[in-house]
C-alpha cells in the first residue's frame, strides 16, 4: 500500500451528511460504498481513522480506487467525491444541432428532386451535404432525426396522429 498523501479530516457536518447517505441505504451502491470509505478514513476528531487495509476489506475497493477517492475528496470535498467525475468533453463532437434537425425535417417534407418518387434517407443525406447544411452526415443519422420528430413521409396526413374511433356508448 503506498503512503498516504491525502489525509481526510471531516467536519462534524460533513460526517453527518455522509452518515445519512450510509444509513439511508438507498440509492447508488457505489455512492454508499464511497461514503463508508470516507467515514472510515476520517482522521478528524470524531473519526475512527482506520488503516487502508481495513477500509479495503470492509468496502471491497481496490487500493488505487481508495487513493483516487482520497485525492478527489481533497479536491472537491467529501460530498463531491461521492459523485462521478464529469467528462471534460463528450466522446465525440455533436454535429446535428436543432437547426440541422429542422432543415432535415423540412427537406423530408418537401417535394423530392426530379427523377425520384420520394426522398430516401441516402438522398436526404447527400442533398444536405450538397447544399452545405452540414459537412458530412450518414443516412442512419438522418433516420434517427426523422424518427425523433416522428416524421411519416409515407402517410397522407404526415406528422399528425390518426383519429381514433370513439368507443360505443
Amino acid at each position: 500500500m503506498p503512503a498516504k498523501i491525502h489525509r481526510i479530516k471531516l467536519t462534524q457536518a460533513e460526517r453527518r451528511d455522509l452518515e445519512v447517505i450510509r444509513d439511508r441505504g438507498k440509492g447508488n451502491a457505489v455512492r454508499i460504498k464511497r461514503a463508508i470509505a470516507l467515514l472510515l478514513a476520517d482522521e478528524g476528531d470524531h473519526g475512527p481513522g482506520k488503516k487502508d487495509a481495513d477500509i479495503l476489506w470492509v468496502t471491497g475497493m481496490s487500493p488505487r480506487t481508495l487513493v483516487r477517492l482520497r485525492e478527489r475528496c481533497c479536491e472537491v470535498g467529501p460530498l463531491g467525491a461521492l459523485e462521478r467525475k464529469q467528462r471534460e468533453k463528450p466522446p465525440r463532437e455533436i454535429k446535428i444541432t436543432g437547426e440541422v434537425e429542422a432543415r432535415i425535417t423540412t427537406l423530408a417534407c418537401s417535394q423530392p428532386p426530379s427523377g425520384h418518387a420520394r426522398w430516401t434517407l441516402q438522398l436526404l443525406a447527400d442533398h444536405l451535404v450538397e447544399i452545405g447544411v452540414i459537412e458530412s452526415i450518414s443516412h442512419t443519422s438522418v433516420a434517427t432525426v426523422l424518427k425523433k420528430v416522428r416524421s411519416s413521409r409515407g402517410d397522407r396526413n404526415a406528422g399528425a396522429s390518426r383519429p381514433r374511433k370513439t368507443p360505443p356508448s
